[in-house]
């Protein structure tokens, strides 16, 4: 129990700066190229460990499993995630995200069955309340960037529930090292056939800097935060480690603030504030 604890917990914090990377690559590479170069190098990583152990990935027997964790937790959750960072701060993403755990129980109630309580639905209308004073959060710009940056970042959270929750459910007989390996290879096609109409080379502003951020997203915030997330679910329920991700939005605005330099307004400290509460009432 213990183990898989310090795993969900492992897994938020390199999250955490995945978030930071991003808001730093916004300007280097589009969305969807940022998020098919940093699956491919996780793909061929996943799959060299797995041949390192012997194990044989059942990439075309189990290709619907692994095609809907795909879609979900690799292509649109980071891509969505990559696109609403172009236009918030990382520190307001990261709040944002604290709504993901309320989205883990609704789906969790709607795919997997289970009964959820009064005080859930509570604290997931107080998580609704918070995300729109965070939309609020930037002056002079409720209406343009904000608003569509913090509504990418909304539905990354709530494709990143579906990803929980049908990881739990196909996981039962896969271990998460090809679990994580099957989805990221059928996430990295959807990510390389959506770069066909969304990348031009005028979009490409590579520095060293922003080689080490793609290499960091590719390897502890993509192979590690993924093995550890999905071990720790494995062990936990998916509806136990919701709670965990309330973590995140902790992580990514200290790392904000001292990394990026970031500054959050007063109404979005409050939205923030908000969202988390709700979100740990939702899942207490």
């Amino acid at each position: 129990m213990k183990r898989a604890v310090g795993l969900l917990v492992l897994a938020t914090i390199l999250w955490s700066g995945n978030y930071i990377c991003g808001r730093f690559l916004a300007t280097a590479l589009p969305a969807t190229l940022l998020n098919t170069i940093r699956w491919a190098i996780s793909t061929a990583i996943l799959f060299g460990i797995l041949a390192i152990n012997k194990k044989e990935i059942p990439i075309f027997t189990r290709w619907k499993e692994f095609l809907i964790l795909g879609f979900f937790g690799i292509f649109a959750f980071s891509t969505l995630n990559y696109m609403g960072l172009r236009l918030i701060s990382a520190s307001q993403a990261g709040m944002i995200s604290a709504g993901t755990p309320v989205a883990i129980l609704l789906f969790t109630s709607l795919i997997l069955e289970e009964h959820i309580k009064g005080k859930s639905w509570l604290g997931t209308i107080v998580s609704l309340i918070g995300v729109v004073l965070l939309f609020m959060g930037k002056k002079g710009d409720a209406f343009n960037g904000s608003w569509l940056g913090g509504l990418e970042t909304l539905l990354a959270g709530c494709t990143w529930a579906l990803y929980t929750v049908f990881g739990k459910k196909f996981g039962k007989n896969t271990d998460p090292l090809t679990m994580t390996a099957g989805a990221a290879f059928y996430g990295t096609l959807f990510s390389a056939l959506s770069c066909i109409v969304t990348v031009q080379p005028n979009m490409i502003h590579m520095t060293a800097s922003a080689w080490l951020a793609v290499i960091y997203v590719s390897t502890l915030a993509s192979v590690g935060a993924f093995y550890a997330w999905n071990a720790g679910v494995k062990v936990l329920s998916a509806s136990k480690a919701a709670p965990y991700l309330n973590l995140l939005p902790v992580f990514t605005v200290v790392l904000g603030v001292l990394v990026l330099k970031e500054q959050i307004s007063g109404t979005s400290f409050v939205g923030g504030v908000i969202t988390i509460l709700g979100a740990i009432l939702a899942t207490l």
